[in-house]
């Protein structure tokens, strides 16, 4: 049987990336998967996985949005008879536009998607979990939440909330059997980053990509997806209120660009 056999997950952002990594994963594991993301595409990951031989549901809508949030609970419970796990993973980067040139309306929308719809995701979800006595929620978060350095202040500020709401929302939910926790991307290859790769790629520095940690290299969506299907499973029972870097090491260390030898 596979780590997540009969459960049923929801995952955003699962248009791409991560998310699409981990939809493909987790059912391979055995899950019944909602895919929710804003783009179309997110269908894409649906049928991939149905073709595989799974069970899947693709909806489009905003992560950041109360109602479509509610929706994508409620259609895990109709469409599979239940909700097991809800990875809250959707999320924008906002650029890099220098801080004096940034505006409420910009930090507003970075956190209303990274942080907001993380917060509704365990509000809603841990709802439906706590009359089964179980249940994991994974949000979401980089190694930008943790120290200066690795993206712009709007997205850090919203990474650094979302490791806080997995520590305080895993108070909150004491004694009721639903873990959240938090996961910790360093650089992961994404639609995301693909700017970053991208002008790398340009200036034929592409093997200079992650060189900041001591793997020296960046990291694919792949990666990420094994730690959450970790944090999904019993594999984690005892984990909690936690956040996973999965970053190669960067997070041991502040950036700095290091000299060969």
């Amino acid at each position: 049987m596979g780590r997540l056999e009969g459960r049923t997950a929801v995952i955003t952002g699962a248009a791409s990336g991560i998310g699409r990594a981990a939809s493909l994963l987790f059912a391979v594991e055995g899950a019944r998967v909602v895919c929710a993301d804003r783009a179309d595409t997110v269908a894409e990951t649906a049928d991939m996985i149905k073709k595989a031989g799974g069970k899947a549901v693709a909806m489009t809508g905003d992560a950041g949005d109360e109602d479509f949030v509610k929706d994508y609970i409620l259609r895990a419970q109709t469409e599979f008879g239940g909700l097991d796990v809800v990875w809250a993973n959707a999320g924008i980067s906002g650029g890099f536009a220098p801080l004096h040139e940034q505006t409420a309306e910009y930090w507003t929308e970075i956190l209303r998607i990274n942080l907001i719809g993380a917060f509704l995701a365990v509000k809603h979800a841990s709802a439906v979990m706590i009359p089964t006595g179980q249940g994991s929620i994974i949000c979401t978060a980089s190694v930008a939440g943790i120290r200066s350095g690795a993206g712009g202040p709007a997205y850090s500020a919203s990474k650094a909330g979302v490791i806080s709401l997995a520590q305080t929302s895993a108070n909150e939910l004491y004694g009721t059997g639903v873990r959240v926790n938090a996961i910790a991307p360093g650089l992961i290859e994404t639609g995301m980053t693909k700017p970053i790769f991208d002008g790398a790629r340009a200036r034929g520095n592409e093997d200079k990509i992650g060189q900041l940690n001591p793997l020296t290299r960046y990291g694919v969506p792949e990666e990420i997806a094994r730690a959450g299907l970790f944090l999904a499973s019993d594999d984690s029972s005892y984990v909690n209120g936690q956040t996973l870097a999965v970053d190669g090491g960067l997070s041991t260390s502040h950036p700095v660009v290091r000299r060969k030898r």
